[in-house]
C-alpha cells in the first residue's frame, strides 16, 4: 500500500511539473508592464506570472513572520505564558490574543 501511494504522488507531481512546463511555453509572447513615470518592462509572459507569483509569496511570508516569531517564542517558554496567563473558571472558552 505504501509503494502504491508513494507511487501516486510521484505521478501528482509529475503531472504538476508538466503543466506548468506546458504553462510556461505556451505564454512566451512578449508582455509590457508599466511602472509610474513612463518606465516600463518588455518580458515573456511567463516572467511576468512567475515575477508576480514570487512577490505575492514573498509578502505572505513577510506578513506571516510577526505571528510565526511570537507562536515560536511562546513554544519555547510555556513556563512563562502560563503565568501570565489570568485564570480562568472551569468551562469558559480561552480568551485568544489575536482576536478570533
Amino acid at each position: 500500500m505504501k509503494h502504491i501511494l508513494w507511487l501516486l504522488r510521484w505521478i501528482l507531481k509529475i503531472a504538476i511539473f508538466f503543466t506548468l512546463f506546458a504553462f510556461a511555453l505556451n505564454n512566451q509572447q512578449v508582455a509590457t508592464v508599466h511602472f509610474f513615470f513612463g518606465n516600463y518592462w518588455l518580458a515573456p509572459m511567463v516572467l511576468v506570472v512567475l515575477g508576480a507569483f514570487s512577490a505575492g509569496v514573498v509578502v505572505g511570508v513577510l506578513g506571516m513572520a510577526p505571528w510565526w516569531w511570537r507562536h515560536r517564542q511562546a513554544k519555547q517558554s510555556p513556563a512563562a505564558s502560563k503565568a501570565d496567563a489570568e485564570p480562568t473558571a472551569p468551562g469558559t472558552p480561552p480568551v485568544y490574543a489575536d482576536g478570533l
